[in-house]
């Protein structure tokens, strides 16, 4: 409860409630679009440098095994939420999908927000987490496209049968804009080491906090913006948001434990594995696969999921790791 507490009255949080209740009573409340652009860049940069900087401290060899047991983690969890939507939620092959690839991949946002939490429950974590965002930004959206086109290939109820052009598709999966800044980043603060950290930290490191909570208002808009799909999609989709997020985040937190990250870390793997993307997976699922819906996958994610994890779910991840470590 004091960690739920805690995270409930920070100012990213209560900068999301406000722009949550400034968008449900109809105010003209918005951050410019240029500026949360900007935003949007410098966090994602931030990030990626960071995570850089301490992988030039610890050694590539310190990250091979929670990467690629960070990437398994992405694929598994698109592949049963795949299974669960097609089997008991009944939506069809390109819903299912894109729903799940979206799930798979991960919120660069919900990562930021659960390492203000740590930061201000002054709780160490593996420096190396940045680096785990990058590596599961994309292969759970190609995983995604692989089911998807699987799907169709083994139907016999579809005549024609579309093709994907894997080439653009792969530039959107992999040269997005949150895949360069995010590995761009990492490269740029892993190879200027510990003289570049010191010259970027008044810019990177000590705004970092302000920034997220600009964003997290604009962010509260948007997501009011969404409440209202709320009733279409069904109390399924809305037990999925929740349910299938807890249960990742446990997963993550389970495989942080056995891979040797310590408490912090695995309380972000668990956040990673519980979040959804709302900026590569929908831009890369357009292009893949146009027949799905994308206002099931947004409103699951970013009216569920999402401020779920903001409110509540981050605090619940935190005390797991701390019971499972024994902290």
């Amino acid at each position: 409860m004091d960690i739920l507490l805690s995270n409930l009255l920070t100012p990213m949080v209560l900068c999301y409630a406000l722009g949550l209740m400034a968008g449900a009573f109809g105010s003209d409340l918005r951050v410019p679009k240029q500026f949360y652009e900007s935003l949007t860049i410098y966090l994602l940069f931030a990030i990626g440098f960071k995570g850089g900087n301490e992988i030039a401290h610890t050694g590539l060899g310190a990250i091979i095994l929670p990467g690629l047991a960070s990437i398994a983690l992405g694929l598994f969890i698109t592949s049963y939420g795949y299974a669960i939507l097609r089997r008991i939620g009944k939506f069809n092959r390109e819903d299912s999908s894109s729903i799940a690839a979206h799930y798979g991949s991960v919120s660069a946002v919900t990562f930021a927000a659960a390492i203000a939490m740590l930061d201000i429950q002054k709780i160490p974590y593996n420096g190396f987490m940045n680096a785990l965002l990058a590596l599961m930004e994309s292969p759970a959206i190609i995983l995604g496209v692989v089911l998807a086109g699987r799907a169709r290939h083994l139907a016999s109820d579809v005549g024609e049968k579309p093709s994907i052009d894997w080439s653009f598709f792969l530039r959107e999966a992999f040269i997005s804009k949150s895949v360069v800044l995010l590995i761009g980043g990492m490269l740029i603060g892993a190879l200027s080491g510990e003289t570049g950290y010191k010259t970027m930290e008044p810019l990177l490191v000590t705004p970092f906090k302000a920034a997220l909570s600009f964003f997290l208002l604009e962010l509260g808009v948007v997501t009011s913006e969404r409440l209202g799909d709320l009733r279409k999609v069904g109390p399924f989709l809305l037990a999925f948001g929740i349910l299938f997020p807890l249960t990742n985040g446990v997963l993550g937190i389970l495989t942080g434990w056995l891979v040797g990250l310590n408490a912090g870390g695995a309380t972000l793997l668990g956040a990673l594995a519980a979040s959804g993307s709302y900026i590569a997976a929908p831009a890369a699922m357009r292009v893949a696969i146009p027949q799905a819906n994308p206002a099931l996958s947004l409103t699951a994610v970013l009216a569920i999921t999402f401020p779920f994890n903001i409110a509540f779910g981050l605090p619940f991840y935190l005390s797991i790791a701390r019971w499972l470590f024994g902290g």
